[in-house]
């Protein structure tokens, strides 16, 4: 009686253990969402200053959305998001007294990167009802400041799946770069451009949904 009474105990407490877990994952993922609003598209929902180059004071940053919408942020809480999440969406300054977001702004900020030497091809991962437009207005960077490429088909593959059925373009970004496109790399490790022309998504004849196409990708 008395080992199956310590049993249930514990079983009891691996199972509180692993709600509470639960519960810890979800609201570090409901605030790393806050992040990524307030940091990349509408730092005005919660009045918060941020400079050129998109740097905001960590201080004002935790005071204002807990006073604008009761985030019960702190700066453990801020930096466990910034080391633990799986992107690497943020960073924190050197002084950890500012942050910001790595890239994939919608509004103008100067990330103050040095243009750099991309490897030879590089990829982006969308979704399949994309795929036409694509192919005739090559690939934009839309609401963002630059067009997100992946250094791995497996990287953009998980992109792409965040849209729908995903579909992998393979660039030449060799050529682009021989031709004057300039590239820059995030903190985060993720290529940026300012636009992919169509001729530089290699071609490979394919044909999806009755419409032929001429495009090198990989569809999952």
């Amino acid at each position: 009686m008395k080992n199956g009474t310590l049993s249930d105990r514990r079983e009891r407490n691996v199972y509180m253990y692993l709600i509470k877990k639960e519960i810890k994952m979800k609201n570090l993922l409901q605030i790393s969402k806050f992040l990524s609003l307030v940091l990349r598209h509408q730092p005005e929902t919660i009045h918060l200053n941020m400079d050129n180059n998109g740097w905001v004071d960590i201080d004002e940053l935790i005071h204002n959305a807990n006073e604008y919408k009761h985030m019960r942020l702190d700066k453990e809480i801020l930096a466990e998001i910034v080391k633990t999440n799986d992107k690497q969406r943020f960073i924190i300054d050197n002084e950890k007294n500012k942050i910001r977001a790595n890239q994939g702004h919608s509004i103008s900020i100067d990330l103050a990167l040095e243009p750099q030497t991309p490897p030879d091809e590089l990829f982006h991962g969308t979704a399949i009802r994309f795929l036409e437009s694509i192919m005739e207005n090559g690939i934009k960077p839309m609401s963002r400041q630059y067009v997100h490429l992946s250094r791995t088909v497996e990287i953009a593959e998980n992109v792409g799946k965040r849209h729908g059925k995903p579909i992998v373009l393979y660039i030449n970004s060799k050529a682009m770069y021989e031709n004057g496109y300039k590239f820059y790399l995030s903190e985060n490790k993720v290529w940026l451009v300012d636009y992919v022309p169509k001729e530089y998504i290699k071609s490979k004849n394919i044909t999806i949904q009755s419409v032929s196409l001429d495009i090198n990708l990989v569809v999952r």
